[in-house]
């Protein structure tokens, strides 16, 4: 039997990278997952390349409203929701003496203030339907530590583990277990951007900034988005009942707790 059998699973900021490809490993293992992105064209568009079981929805997680309509388009498709995959983020970096209120309002209200709010109307309905679930924030290796250009975004991150402790805490009560997954390094357009930012201000050329990272990788690479699917896989299953309030280091041997 496949491990997420008639779950239905949402999944933030899912029309590309990480969020797409757990999407298409859920559906693979027998779950219907909504992928909420606010860029609905591109949602849709990934939805369709995943096959029938995923579906898309527009979902702006700095708006309240736009959450809630999200929750509702999901009981209105499936009757339930079983998994919340808090994915949405945003990276900025700049040197402490540059960072601006703008940039680090923008990252707080996604990374942050979405993150909590978004698995609060998750949990709100795993409460009424009274069977529990399960929600897993997506953390960052970044959180652990402070880096000297990413003074915002290291923060909002660490926020995000401090929140899924206190949050898996509170809701292990209504049998909902909330965990989190933090990522090392990862290819996609999110790290092209990360570089990018990095050879502005540490003078790099293109592409300088990700070989260096790449080489002090003790796994000698780069992950994949696909490196991530068999913990989220987990966290999402039976397999993890007896699991809560952990941040799950998936990084190639970059951080050990």
């Amino acid at each position: 039997m496949k491990r997420l059998q008639e779950k239905s699973a949402l999944i933030t900021g899912a029309a590309r990278g990480i969020g797409k490809v757990f999407a298409a490993a859920y559906v693979n293992e027998g779950a219907t997952v909504a992928i909420a992105d606010i860029n609905f064209d591109a949602a849709e568009k990934a939805a369709a390349e995943i096959g029938d079981s995923a579906y898309a929805i527009r979902l702006d997680v700095t708006s309240q409203g736009s959450i809630d309509d999200c929750m509702t388009a999901v009981i209105e498709r499936t009757g339930k929701l079983d998994i919340l995959i808090n994915n949405a983020a945003l990276f900025d970096a700049a040197p402490i003496a540059e960072i601006t209120r703008d940039s680090y309002s923008r990252l707080y209200d996604v990374n942050v203030a979405g993150t909590l709010f978004t698995m609060q109307a998750a949990a709100r309905q795993m409460i009424r339907q009274g069977h529990g679930g399960k929600i897993i924030n997506m953390a960052s290796q970044a959180g652990r530590r402070g880096e000297s250009l990413v003074a915002v975004y290291c923060s909002t991150k660490a926020a995000v583990i401090s929140l899924t402790q206190s949050a898996g805490l509170n809701l292990i009560q209504h049998g909902i277990n909330v965990n989190a997954i933090a990522p090392g390094v990862v290819e996609g357009e999110h790290w092209d951007h990360v570089d990018a930012m990095f050879a502005k201000w540490e003078n790099k050329i293109p592409g300088q900034k990700k070989a260096e990272v790449a080489a002090g990788v003790p796994a000698g690479r780069f992950a994949t988005p696909e490196d991530l699917t068999g913990m989220a896989i987990f966290l999402a299953s039976s397999e993890s009942d007896y699991i809560l309030s952990q941040t799950y280091n998936v990084d190639g041997g970059q951080w050990m707790s």
